[in-house]
């Protein structure tokens, strides 16, 4: 009886410790979202400098179109500041279950996972987005139609580009993760190669303009970000058996 209740109050707290990282994370996100909203004025304004969208008129074709734009730049914003704060609460819910050894080393994961965000997120703002839309300007010059754009339609292509390379761009860090839950090893990543390159190349071609050129960009880093997280895998698992094998001779001694 004893036992069955020290369980149940266990579950409860565990519970209870994932009601509070939960509750810091969505007011982080409520925080910044109102934060966001604020700034976007001065955002918007910088990126209307910037040379994608220099001799781009912002036009607007419906009541709610400037609303939904400050929505859109405020939750970009609050997501850059919540996914730092989010990836640290899940560090910390986890860390009473791993060894101090396991926590420092995974404590680096919270970093590493923010800063490939930022990277995808600026290798399709800066290289990608400006050919994306020299292309589709050029397709519809090449029938004469008269380029006239919103800007829902301007920042509606944008978000939907970036976020998905910003994502794709973790896919290093989730290979270390699975790899140290024994999930993932670097023998099945080689052998799961053609059918993941597979894979990468059509969401390359899903997310990218249709020419050449714009593939080959998106196609590339993405093989080449899958083809570090198995050095990932392969460097985590050396270090795993290493470990292994250093407690076993301590404890054979």
């Amino acid at each position: 009886m004893d036992m069955t209740q020290t369980n149940e109050l266990t579950v409860l707290e565990h519970l209870e410790e994932l009601r509070k990282r939960l509750v810091i994370v969505t007011i982080t996100f409520v925080v910044s979202l109102g934060i966001g909203f604020w700034f976007a004025p001065n955002i918007l304004n910088i990126m209307k400098g910037q040379p994608t969208a220099i001799g781009v008129d912002w036009n607007l074709f419906g009541y709610t179109d400037g609303i939904m734009i400050y929505l859109k730049c405020a939750f970009i914003l609050s997501l850059l500041i919540t996914l730092p704060i989010a990836l640290l609460q899940i560090w910390l819910f986890l860390k009473p279950g791993l060894t101090e050894k396991e926590a420092k080393s995974t404590l680096v994961y919270v970093p590493v996972s923010f800063l490939l965000f930022l990277l995808g997120l600026s290798f399709s703002y800066f290289i990608l987005f400006p050919l994306m839309l020299n292309f589709l300007s050029s397709i519809n010059q090449s029938i004469g139609a008269v380029e006239t754009y919103g800007i829902n339609q301007y920042f509606s292509l944008l978000f939907n580009l970036t976020i998905p390379v910003g994502a794709v761009f973790e896919l290093p860090v989730v290979i270390l993760f699975l790899t140290k839950l024994g999930i993932v090893t670097p023998t099945k990543l080689r052998k799961m190669r053609k059918v993941s390159y597979f894979i990468l190349i059509v969401v390359g071609v899903s997310i990218s303009p249709p020419d050449f050129i714009s593939d080959f960009l998106i196609i590339v880093p993405l093989l080449l970000l899958f083809e570090i997280s198995i050095w990932v895998s392969s460097w985590s698992l050396k270090r795993q058996q290493a470990n292994e094998e250093s407690i076993n001779k301590e404890v054979l001694n």
